[in-house]
């Protein structure tokens, strides 16, 4: 993912969490942020907790979130801030279903966040 597509600063999180719109799915609750001040490329941060495994578990999961996320870059509405948090279950529940199953809960989140 490039750099303009990522959110990386506290202050910038903090926005998300404090004046942004939330839902929630199973394994993956999802935040977003309308940049009225500067439009531009869709931005993500990743949250992933110490409870969802090991540093290897929790870095792997946010490899593969990162490139679902930048497979569907097009289809996400711009001019956003996005702060994908993973919930506790699924590095093991990804495992064990595959990648696919992953990215089909990404587009679950996705389309909850659209309606």
């Amino acid at each position: 993912m490039h750099k303009r597509n990522r959110l990386s600063r506290s202050r910038d999180f903090d926005a998300v969490y404090r004046q942004g719109r939330s839902t929630s799915t199973r394994f993956l609750v999802l935040y977003w942020f309308e940049r009225k001040d500067e439009p531009g490329d869709p931005r993500l941060g990743l949250a992933v907790p110490r409870a969802a495994g090991n540093a290897v578990a929790r870095n792997k999961i946010k490899r593969q979130l990162r490139e679902l996320w930048r497979a569907r870059l097009e289809r996400i509405p711009s001019g956003r801030d996005y702060v994908l948090i993973a919930k506790p279950g699924l590095p093991e529940a990804a495992h064990a279903n595959g990648f696919d199953w992953l990215g089909e809960r990404v587009d679950e989140v996705l389309q909850k966040a659209a309606a």
